[in-house]
């Protein structure tokens, strides 16, 4: 490595894209074009980051194949800042063997830690988890270890483990301070707002409060019945029940925690949960099935109680019954979280990491846009969008979760 290859890319290791600029600007050899392709990702210059990438590429020789599979990793890390979720993960999975093969620990490092933030961004908590398992950054330079304390952080927040993100947190900073990486610096600053910021609001009877995420935490493990409208279950001492996929049950579970300890009559559940102003007797007859599959679902955490006019909720003894709502209203809330984190977004990414269609969430964004909260940028294939970063509350209950494997 000459000294100028050597002198940029120190410069790009302590975020100094431009000063790296100024020392390989007007180099077109393939170690100068890929270091020119971190600068421009530094600097945000995404499409052409890429470009450079691929140049780099096609500019390698066959036999080097090191050199090759580090550019495919930096194109997986461009397509990730992208918000390109649909680039092929498979060409990832592809360089890590390569690595290994040339003992090149720390780009085997960030090729997993690219792979995890990827799996993050897509809501597939577990086949994260098991990716961050293989991580091994013992003896690693602060800047890798900061860029895995900083994902560990993230794992943490997605699971809801404020005290486990909290001490991440701690170790993402100290080797950020060691790095002396401004940029770096700054995005650990950032990492810990989720933490200080408004997550849910918890309704105790006529009670509104709004909680923290380490309040979230503790209620969830707590003996309180909990009716969670962010992800869209029931909790109770540790045990979680999903409803994201029964829309009719979770209405019907989150009407009768709202009005406990009083019950409901049969005719509100109807209008609510099967929207109709007209009930009648096979209304009637759905909402026993319903109520039944209901039962079914959160026994050993509650019955639900015929009473003369309707039913009631009635949890384990000695518990009490809350409700926990999304800060924000709306069915939206887990697009406006994805737009929120201050990347532009093609309609692409967002169904990749919604699992819905692209026109189910440009009919989503149509509707957020005429309301002013979502703005699109460019014309066709290449528009994106965004939305203003949240500053009053986090909207972590809110992002995609499945803790399903792969």
């Amino acid at each position: 490595m000459d000294s100028m290859i050597a002198a940029a890319a120190r410069a790009l290791s302590v975020g100094q894209p431009l000063l790296a600029l100024d020392v390989v600007a007007l180099r077109n050899d393939p170690h100068a074009l890929a270091l020119r392709r971190t600068a421009m990702a530094q600097l945000q210059q995404y499409e052409r980051a890429r470009a450079l990438l691929q140049r780099a590429a096609r500019a390698f020789g066959a036999d080097e194949e090191l050199a090759r599979a580090k550019c495919t990793l930096a194109e997986a890390e461009v397509a990730l800042l992208m918000r390109d979720l649909t680039w092929a993960s498979g060409k990832l999975a592809g360089v890590a063997p390569i690595f290994e093969r040339h003992h090149d620990q720390a780009n085997l490092l960030h090729a997993r830690l690219v792979e995890a933030r990827r799996l993050l961004l897509l809501g597939r908590v577990a086949a994260a988890i098991d990716v961050m398992a293989l991580v091994k950054d013992h003896g690693a330079s602060p800047v890798p270890i900061a860029l895995a304390e900083l994902t560990r952080t993230e794992l943490a927040l997605r699971q809801w483990r404020a005290a486990a993100a909290r001490q991440a947190l701690g170790r993402a900073h100290a080797a950020a301070a060691a790095s002396q990486n401004a940029m770096l610096l700054a995005e650990v600053s950032n990492a810990g707002a989720p933490l200080e910021r408004t997550a849910a609001r918890l309704i105790t009877g006529r009670s509104s409060s709004p909680v923290r995420l380490e309040e979230v935490e503790a209620l969830l493990g707590s003996n309180m019945l909990v009716l969670d409208g962010c992800r869209r279950g029931v909790a109770w001492s540790g045990t979680w029940r999903s409803l994201a996929r029964r829309p009719v049950l979770f209405t019907l579970a989150h009407a009768l925690a709202s009005s406990w300890p009083d019950d409901v009559d049969r005719e509100s559940l109807i209008v609510t949960a099967f929207r109709t102003r007209r009930p009648d007797h096979t209304h009637r007859a759905r909402l026993r099935v319903e109520i039944g599959r209901l039962r079914s679902l959160i026994k050993g955490m509650a019955e639900i109680v015929s009473t003369p006019r309707g039913f009631v909720l009635r949890p384990a003894p000695s518990a009490q019954v809350a409700v926990l709502e999304p800060p924000i209203d709306g069915q939206e809330g887990a697009l406006i979280a994805l737009l929120s984190d201050g990347s532009r977004w093609s309609t692409s990414g967002l169904a990749e990491a919604l699992g819905a269609s692209q026109r189910t969430v440009q009919r989503a964004l149509s509707g957020l846009m005429e309301a002013g909260r979502v703005q699109g940028v460019g014309n066709g294939m290449a528009r994106r969008w965004q939305a203003s970063p949240l500053t009053d509350f986090t909207t972590i209950l809110l992002l995609p979760t499945s803790l399903a494997g792969p």
